[in-house]
Order: structure tokens, then sequence, then C-alpha cells
């Protein structure tokens, strides 16, 4: 069974598209093709899309099922009209919330996306060019300023996970590299000099070596940095260091950059500077 889901916001659809797809995630039987459809903000807008909802209801011999996020009571009126299995965010939740609370919502589009106060987006602006600095090793003289820093081999989530963390929460990530350069004389890894100071800030990520080995052939295929026997070595002397250096870590290879970053943020207690949008 294939069905469609449109997310539909008149604003960026990020909050309809993660419901969504968190709330349709839960339905591995149902093939479900997903669209995000975002800044559908006039009635032409609404229309045409009305349009592409009946063409896919018919395609697929099934109601699309439409998830939207739309503040304009008229808009909402014309999507309405597709035929589609409707889950309307806003009249679900916020009615109920006025009603407790007593008072009447904004109905402000685009309010949990918005930049909000200056504050809050310069730490994001700062937090996130921390991250790009101090990526892979680059300034080892800034990580005093760190809140953390993420220690790994070669391609096992580290920027990804730095960046992420910078934008959601404005946490300043730093990431180190384990490589050859860090090993003793008999070949095993050794703290390195640079992370020393800063022992309570580091964090491990680890992987499956046959997981890293195939990212690895997709950047620099049948080389010795992509071969297993190489990848095996690298994880396990790594795991090895953290164990004997007490450094906390996570294994990523099953887990996305969101279940990394509040994973670590959780068994770390790292102080969010903002809340994600």
């Amino acid at each position: 069974m294939t069905r469609t889901a449109f997310f539909i916001s008149d604003g960026t659809g990020i909050t309809a598209e993660s419901l969504g797809r968190s709330l349709l995630a839960q339905f591995e039987n149902v093939e479900i093709r997903m669209l995000t459809k975002p800044y559908i903000d006039d009635l032409e807008k609404a229309q045409a899309l009305v349009d592409i909802i009946d063409a896919a209801a018919v395609r697929d011999g099934e109601r699309p099922i439409i998830i939207d996020t739309i503040v304009d009571q008229r808009i909402r009126d014309v999507i309405r009209k597709a035929s589609g299995f409707k889950v309307d965010i806003f009249s679900t939740f916020l009615k109920p919330l006025e009603q407790e609370l007593d008072t009447h919502s904004s109905y402000s589009v685009g309010r949990t996306h918005s930049i909000g106060s200056d504050d809050v987006y310069m730490d994001r602006i700062h937090s996130v060019h921390f991250a790009l600095d101090n990526d892979d090793g680059a300034r080892t003289h800034q990580y005093a300023e760190a809140d953390i820093i993420l220690v790994g081999v070669s391609r096992c989530g580290k920027t990804p996970t730095s960046l992420y963390l910078a934008l959601q929460f404005g946490i300043r990530a730093a990431n180190y590299p384990l490589t050859e350069d860090d090993q003793d004389e008999d070949g095993f890894l050794k703290m390195p000099k640079a992370l020393a100071p800063y022992r309570s800030k580091l964090f491990g990520l680890t992987i499956d070596a046959r997981r890293l080995a195939a990212i690895r052939h997709e950047r620099r295929p049948n080389s010795r940095y992509s071969s297993m026997d190489q990848c095996l070595q690298e994880v396990e002397q790594a795991e090895s260091l953290y164990r004997s250096m007490h450094i906390p870590y996570l294994d990523t290879t099953r887990s996305s950059v969101e279940e990394i970053s509040t994973r670590m943020i959780a068994e770390t207690g790292l102080k969010r500077r903002f809340s994600p949008h």
C-alpha cells in the first residue's frame, strides 16, 4: 500500500513536517510518499495545492494524508476542500489551550521559527561559527571556550553532530579526529596533547566498523582508509582509549544526529543556550 502525505504550512513547514514524520513513522507496514509544501500563504497557492492533492488521490487510489499548520482560516478553508484525510495541528491543539489558558492565540504565521530575540539569534550564529572554526581539530587553542569536544575516528559523525548542537541548542561544540598521529611508539592511541587539559569536556563517538568502511568507501573507494581492517583497528583503538581514560561515548551506527545530540545532552548535563525551534 502506498499513500501520499502532504505537510503543509504558510511558513517554513518545519513544524508540520517534524510532527508528521514522527506520527507516520509509527506505521512501518505502510509505504508513504512524504511531500512538504511550505509558504502556502495565499488563496491562489492553496487552490493550486488542492489540485495537486486531488491528483495524488486519483493516482494512489487512496486519500492523501494532509498535516497542516496553516494559520489563515481562509486558506485552511480552501485546503479543507481537498480529497484527503486532514490533521489540522492548530485547530486540534490551540482551541483546547485557549480554553485552558483563558485567552486567545495570536494566530501569527512563523512564530515558531522566527528569529525571536536578537540575543538568541546571535548565540545561534556564534555557536555555528564556533563549530565550523573548530572542525577536525582546526583550532585547538580555542578549546577553553568549548562547551564540549567530540572525539572519534574520521567519518563517525563528529561534524554533523557539532553543527546540530550549535544550530539547535546554541552549544559550542568542537571536534577532534583520532588519527595515527596520536599513536604511541607501540602503535596504540594515546591521549592527544591538545585534549589533555580538557578531559572533562571530552565526549567520544564510535561506530560499527562495517558501517564505517561503507561510509569511507563512498569517499575513497578501494583505499587503505576505507579497508575493513583499517576501520576495525581504528574503532577498537578509539573505544579502548575511551575506556582507559573514562571518556563517555556513544555508538552512532544506528542513531540519527538528533538522537546522538539529545542523548549526549542528557548524559553530560550540557546547558542549552536556547531550545530548538
